[in-house]
């Protein structure tokens, strides 16, 4: 299994599930921060479908996002779960169909169940962390 710091180098396109368009929502903070530092965010979340949410088209699944990144020989390296924790087994499930390289589950989201799932399928798992900080402690451990 690769760290949080491994992971963060080398996952540059980020499927962000739950990502809002209010900019006060941590979702869309965090995603924007992402974005600032030169990952590719990938919007999922059915209620935006087709609008653009950073400048980024929102896809409804996390299959529409793959398929639309695949046209690109691309992949999504990183799932970015801002759900609740009981939601998050269906999202593991997707990531997994999808070849995703990391199911991430933000501050406060855990399931167990969708992080064994997820590992017995080979994707790395990061539980109740956030992409934002644990980025910039990189950037901070880096300087």
């Amino acid at each position: 299994m690769r760290t949080i710091e491994q992971i963060l180098r080398t996952g540059s396109n980020v499927a962000v599930v739950g990502l809002s368009s209010n900019p006060e929502r941590t979702s869309h903070h965090v995603a924007e921060y992402l974005q600032q530092q030169g990952y590719h965010i990938i919007p999922v979340n059915p209620v935006y479908a087709g609008q653009q949410i950073l400048g980024e088209t929102v896809h409804a699944t996390l299959q529409d996002a793959a398929d639309a990144l695949a046209q690109n020989g691309q992949r999504i390296d990183v799932v970015d779960c801002f759900r609740k924790s009981e939601d998050i087994p269906p999202i593991a499930k997707e990531a997994i169909a999808v070849r995703a390289g990391t199911l991430w589950m933000q501050l406060d989201i855990e399931n167990q169940k969708a992080a064994d799932l997820a590992r017995a399928a080979g994707l790395d798992v990061v539980m109740n962390h956030c992409m934002l900080i644990e980025h910039r402690k990189l950037d901070a451990g880096a300087a």
